[in-house]
């Protein structure tokens, strides 16, 4: 099993960070239904992991495992070097966790809540209230500190849901789907937010149904389908996974397309459009073939967008959906370019 504490080689000799979270042929069922049907870990101290997967793939299940709150089947799991099962005490002291929805207490000021967390913990009341200010500003809630929780509005509140769970200074933080339900500027505050946690060194461990948030975020990728890992990677590793990388040539002219056409004989054409959809990888070298061949051919486009495949492809071609989708039906996203010139409620775990 990989150990959380142990460290590895990297290609350049260099060692690789300790590993903050491990798991090996982790199980989990709930009555006859399977949730979990062996996944391994390996997460570096310090970086972003982000678990993808349908409703019901077992994203939550492998959070709530993982930070102590029901017991695996089978197999091992250790996080911040301590053995899930037989150290839970151990991982809870080093862990937060935020959930899908804030769970915060509405009669509460953002200042109570958080007093109220340092107390749990058992802070010092010199220390709880020193952590409380420091959270309050880090979090851009000074302001309010005296408001009442339930006068928040949804991106407030999940600042200072998340703000709780930092009141014990955890080494690694499990955030399943914590952006959900916030607009796209909340959500990209606290992506700011989850940055600045990472660069100070806490590692993260991320759960999400938006694709855009992982790709933003995440140092590495997992997709969950089924109970299984079905692929792992960087974000550009996945999206290398799924074909459909092209360049698309649109022409103004029946004589350009048809001369096109022949100096491109795999690509599909589109007649109707006048327009031809040539495979490629999509960077610049082979970008600079293709021009050069038109060039050759002594034909002109009008214009051309490079197509690559995005993680909603990646998504659609490895979890159930893509079995009846299928990678080539997905629409690709689009470069366009003229001729010549994108929980349950949190586990407080004291």
């Amino acid at each position: 099993m990989p150990s959380s504490v142990m460290s590895t080689s990297t290609p350049s000799g260099a060692p690789a960070p300790p590993l903050a979270v491990s798991a090996a042929d982790l199980r989990k069922s709930y009555g006859g239904t399977t949730v979990l049907d062996g996944i391994d870990l390996a997460i570096p101290a310090g970086t972003v992991f982000a678990l993808l997967g349908p409703n019901g793939a077992g994203k939550t299940t492998t959070v709530r495992i993982l930070s102590t709150l029901v017991p695996a089947d089978g197999g091992s799991a250790q996080v911040a070097g301590h053995d899930v099962a037989a150290s839970p005490d151990g991982v809870r002291a080093a862990i937060g966790v935020t959930g899908q929805f804030a769970a915060l207490d509405d009669l509460l000021t953002a200042e109570e809540n958080l007093l109220l967390m340092a107390d749990l913990l058992r802070l010092g009341r010199r220390e709880g209230r020193a952590r409380t200010r420091e959270l309050l500003a880090r979090f851009g809630l000074a302001d309010v500190a005296r408001k009442r929780a339930a006068h928040f509005s949804g991106g407030m509140r999940r600042r200072l849901d998340l703000a709780m769970t930092l009141v014990g200074d955890p080494r690694v933080l499990f955030l399943d789907e914590p952006t959900t339900g916030l607009d796209p500027r909340s959500r990209r505050t606290m992506w700011d937010t989850v940055r600045g946690l990472v660069e100070g060194g806490v590692t993260v461990f991320l759960t999400t149904q938006y694709l855009e948030e992982a790709d933003q975020l995440a140092d590495r990728i997992a997709v969950l389908d089924g109970g299984r890992i079905v692929a792992e990677g960087t974000a550009g590793e996945l999206k290398a996974r799924v074909p459909g990388s092209h360049v698309r040539l649109d022409f103004d002219a029946t004589d350009a397309y048809e001369h096109a056409a022949a100096a491109f004989p795999g690509a599909v054409r589109d007649d109707e459009r006048l327009a031809l959809r040539v495979a490629g990888d999509g960077g610049l070298d082979a970008l600079r073939a293709l021009l050069g061949r038109l060039d050759a051919a002594g034909v002109r486009a009008a214009g051309f967008s490079v197509h690559t495949p995005d993680l909603d492809d990646v998504f659609l071609a490895l979890t159930g959906d893509g079995a009846t989708t299928g990678a080539g039906a997905v629409a690709p996203t689009a470069t366009t370019a003229p001729t010549g010139t994108a929980s349950p409620a949190k586990e407080n775990l004291l």
